[in-house]
């Protein structure tokens, strides 16, 4: 039982990534590719619709994790409590620039939220990764199985580490520029005329960058971490993830230039989902991993998962409200599919 969670957890953590990567990806460029209240109008309403139902992923992770393990739970949000709090105050500030932004008329009201959100935005990119770059390091545990660290140290992923070091940095970059072309590509789908041209160049741009950090992020972490590669030598299935990951990198590029574009934000979705599985894949069956110098060997999914019985009943309540929400997801998606025009917008903020 114990990783049939561990698989549900890594999936929905990944479906919210996916989900409001793109929300996030359109906060971090939307300064940059609308260039008028119109046009930004426009690139907010592309997500209105859908962003704060995206974030019911990341709660609905979060309490996956609670349930299935609670000891991760536990010892997670202890010894991240400052960033955590961080992240928290971001999707505050994130949401309220965006219900905000048009209650009051005045170019000053509405830049000031404009800058709120892009500057939400990428420091929740940024953050998350390094969340990321943490569990894949490993943290430094105690022998009674609790770790605290500050926001940085030294830069060093090793010794006495902060959640801030250079590794985690590059992860924290590599999302950033990743979630920047997911959410290039979902504009590119949304919107028309100059602003899906300014979208699909801001894409091509991107993609170099973002291709460079995959495979410096990738050298950096099988050298630092030579034991990632340990489930990949005795389970060589699992190279469809990191393939999965290349496919979707080189189909951005390649329906991209063909001007397919939902083919094209297709394959950066299948891009960020090989790029988390090949990461929960490399890590399994630990959960949360124990740094190099630590006596402690982590938390895993033999020793922090929750009882064999309550795991079993809750499969079954979990499929049934999993099931609800992604019909209502789909159901959201299928109703505001299509392109976003200047009126929509319009009419949109009237209402």
């Amino acid at each position: 039982m114990g990783t049939i969670w561990f698989c549900l957890v890594a999936i929905l953590i990944a479906g919210y990534v996916v989900l409001d990567g793109f929300d996030l990806g359109v906060g971090i460029l939307h300064l940059w590719i609308a260039r008028s209240d119109a046009e930004r109008r426009v690139v907010i309403r592309s997500i209105g619709p859908v962003w704060d139902g995206n974030e019911v992923w990341l709660l609905a992770g979060g309490g996956t994790l609670y349930f299935a393990f609670p000891a991760v739970y536990a010892a997670g949000f202890s010894g991240f409590y400052l960033p955590l709090m961080m992240v928290l105050w971001l999707l505050i500030v994130r949401g309220v620039a965006l219900e905000f932004r048009s209650h009051v008329a005045g170019h000053i009201w509405s830049a000031f939220w404009d800058a709120c959100f892009a500057f939400a935005s990428i420091l929740l990119a940024v953050f998350y990764g390094a969340a990321l770059g943490n569990v894949v390091r490993g943290v430094p545990f105690d022998l009674s199985g609790r770790f605290f660290e500050p926001l940085w140290t030294n830069f060093l992923p090793m010794g006495r580490t902060g959640i801030l070091d250079w590794y985690t940095i590059l992860v924290g970059v590599t999302a950033l520029l990743a979630l920047a072309l997911h959410g290039a590509a979902w504009l590119a789908v949304k919107t028309e005329g100059e602003l899906n041209a300014r979208a699909a160049r801001c894409a091509a741009f991107i993609w170099w960058p973002v291709a460079l950090v995959t495979v410096v992020l990738t050298v950096a972490s099988f050298r630092l971490l030579p034991q990632l590669a340990t489930n990949f030598r005795a389970q060589p299935w699992g190279f469809v993830f990191p393939v999965l990951a290349v496919a979707g990198l080189a189909g951005v590029k390649w329906f991209g230039f063909a001007r397919n574009e939902l083919a094209a934000f297709g394959a950066s979705c299948a891009y960020l989902l090989g790029m988390l599985t090949s990461a929960a894949f490399s890590l399994y069956p630990i959960v949360l991993p124990a740094s190099l110098h630590t006596l402690s060997g982590g938390l895993t999914v033999s020793n922090a998962k929750a009882g064999d019985y309550g795991l079993k009943i809750g499969l079954i309540w979990w499929l049934i409200g999993m099931a609800l929400a992604t019909g209502y997801t789909v159901f959201t998606y299928r109703s505001f599919a299509g392109k976003v025009r200047a009126q929509d917008a319009e009419d949109h903020e009237r209402y």
